[in-house]
């Protein structure tokens, strides 16, 4: 059969889809806002799929690398969602990065997203007009929905991981700090993981996120430096060479400043997990430079310790710590609505069945995620700016607990700006705390976490 291509298209009939390939696709979802527009089958493992979708102007492409017995097995598979980096696309990690044979014999579906080549993973600014290209909404919002509605996948935290290099190493961590709930772990090869390195300053657009002087917030919400608390419970791997000479898969070769910069961030990556207590892989080998050779290593060195993490479906941490400067945000199944005057980070801290922290400032309404059972009545102890005060709270059939706090005046100006600076930055710490208190009939209550 050797490996002959066959393309057929979805403005054909879908039936003659469903006949050439029904090992891919489940039913097709007319109302899903990524359209399949073509699919071409390169080899018996590798498809490559063209969509559409409002968040990235005209079509964009994913390439999808399947396992062995995908065709013969009726299994759900863990997926491993791997970034290109700058200048790249797609395609680069099958024809430069020999993904296919890394991945040869694994139980493991791989998905290659594009990102366009420069200032990737992140919902662009476009001088206040917002995306396209609209990177972040894409990916996460539709690409994983899509993904797991039309692969056999482990459509879970516990079956999905994330790792790229260099602009796909940051997009990796942005990714896995922002989201943390949908992944179990993450990987960054040369990864430029510090967004506000002066070097990887220089080089960013201001179509993106603006100018950094007068956008520091975006830049630092986009940073997963300063996210990095957020990656706790995530089997984590940095691995980078440092951009000198004489590495042992280019001994020929000279200084890389590339390599260089990338070293540098992924140091201030390893040190900030360091100074958290976040368990992570730290592989920095030295000499080396910023080529292909090294990310090809990397992924098959860090392929055993990701399908060990799929094995072991390891759980979701009992306590959330999750930090964002979004005026409403969910994590792990806790949500945050925000009433304020500016935008300036907000963090969920020791969130848990016995209660949680938030600091910030304006008004909060927190709501738990579903840990109790349904109908349970609770003494609610609240320590904010108006002081401490026990509450009555129930659950209802939603499992969970909704909470007002008060944490002060809010803030004028957006933080990080010099009229924020000027005016001096507040930020105020609420503490709950929850103590059960005995059933009561589901509905009776008016105050409930539904």
């Amino acid at each position: 059969m050797g490996l002959a291509k066959s393309r057929w298209k979805v403005s054909c009939c879908l039936a003659i889809v469903a006949s050439l390939a029904p090992f891919l696709f489940g039913a097709f979802d007319a109302d899903a806002k990524v359209k399949l527009l073509d699919e071409e089958r390169l080899d018996s493992r590798l498809v490559e799929l063209e969509l559409s979708t409002p968040n990235v102007e005209g079509a964009t492409r994913v390439r999808v690398l399947l396992p062995e017995d995908y065709r013969d097995s009726s299994r759900q598979y863990p997926v491993l969602y791997l970034l290109h980096g700058a200048a790249d696309d797609y395609r680069s990690w099958t024809d430069k990065g020999d993904a296919e044979a890394a991945t040869r014999g694994r139980p493991l579906i791989v998905v290659m997203p594009d990102s366009g080549p420069i200032d990737a993973y992140t919902n662009w600014n476009n001088d206040g007009a917002g995306g396209p290209p609209a990177w972040e909404n894409y990916h996460i919002g539709e690409l994983i929905p899509f993904i797991d509605r039309h692969f056999r996948t482990r459509a879970d935290r516990t079956g999905r991981a994330i790792a790229g290099l260099s602009m796909g190493g940051y997009g990796t961590m942005i990714y896995a700090a922002r989201h943390p709930d949908l992944f179990t772990a993450a990987a960054a090869f040369s990864g430029a993981v510090n967004l506000t390195h002066p070097l990887i300053l220089a080089i960013a657009g201001s179509r993106a996120r603006g100018v950094y002087e007068t956008n520091k917030l975006r830049y630092e919400r986009d940073n997963p430096l300063t996210l990095a608390g957020n990656l706790r419970g995530l089997d984590l791997t940095l691995r980078t060479g440092d951009g000198t000479s004489g590495g042992p898969l280019d001994p020929d070769g000279g200084f890389d400043i590339v390599e260089k910069v990338v070293y540098e961030a992924s140091l201030s990556m390893h040190q900030r997990l360091g100074r958290l207590g976040i368990a992570h892989r730290w592989d920095y080998y030295g000499a080396g430079d910023h080529t292909w050779p090294y990310w090809q290593r990397d992924l098959k060195q860090t392929l055993p310790d990701l399908m060990r993490r799929f094995r072991n479906r390891t759980p979701a941490p009992a306590r959330i710590n999750y930090k964002s400067a979004d005026p409403a945000y969910t994590a792990y199944g806790w949500s945050v609505r925000l009433k304020r005057k500016a935008d300036e980070f907000t963090a969920l801290a020791g969130a848990g069945r016995k209660g949680f922290r938030l600091s910030g400032s304006g008004k909060a309404t927190v709501r738990t995620a579903p840990l109790f059972r349904a109908c349970r009545r609770f003494k609610v102890r609240i320590e904010d700016e108006r002081g401490i005060k026990v509450v009555r709270r129930a659950t209802g059939r939603g499992h969970r607990l909704r909470i007002g706090l008060d944490l002060g005046p809010a803030n004028r100006y957006e933080q990080y700006t010099e009229q924020d600076q000027l005016a001096g930055d507040r930020s105020v710490s609420a503490r709950v705390t929850f103590r059960p208190d005995g059933w009561q009939r589901c509905g009776a209550g008016k105050r409930s976490g539904n």
